[in-house]
C-alpha cells in the first residue's frame, strides 16, 4: 500500500511542477511561448489532468482558469497522499 501511494504521489508531484513551469514559461516568453519546446513539452507532461479537471468544471469557468485550478487540485491531492502516507 505504501508503495501504491508513493506512485500517486510521485505521478501527482510530476503534474504538478510541470504546471508550475508551464506558468513560469508562461510569463517569461509571453506570446511566443507556443514556439518554445520546453512548453510544449510541458503542456505535453500536464495535459491529462488539466483535460480531466476541465472534464469535472462546469462549462462557465474560462479555459484559461482550468490549468489553475488544477494545479490547486493536484496540490491539495499531493498533501493528503502525503498524510494518508504517513497516517499508514
Amino acid at each position: 500500500m505504501d508503495l501504491l501511494i508513493s506512485i500517486l504521489r510521485i505521478l501527482v508531484e510530476v503534474a504538478g511542477l510541470a504546471l508550475l513551469g508551464q506558468g513560469a514559461l508562461y510569463l517569461l516568453a509571453g506570446a511566443r511561448r507556443d514556439d518554445n519546446v520546453i512548453y510544449q513539452l510541458l503542456r505535453l507532461i500536464a495535459s491529462p489532468p488539466v483535460r480531466a479537471m476541465r472534464a469535472a468544471l462546469p462549462r462557465a469557468i474560462s479555459d484559461r482558469h482550468v490549468p489553475v485550478v488544477t494545479f490547486f487540485v493536484l496540490m491539495w491531492a499531493w498533501l493528503g497522499l502525503a498524510f494518508l502516507r504517513h497516517a499508514l
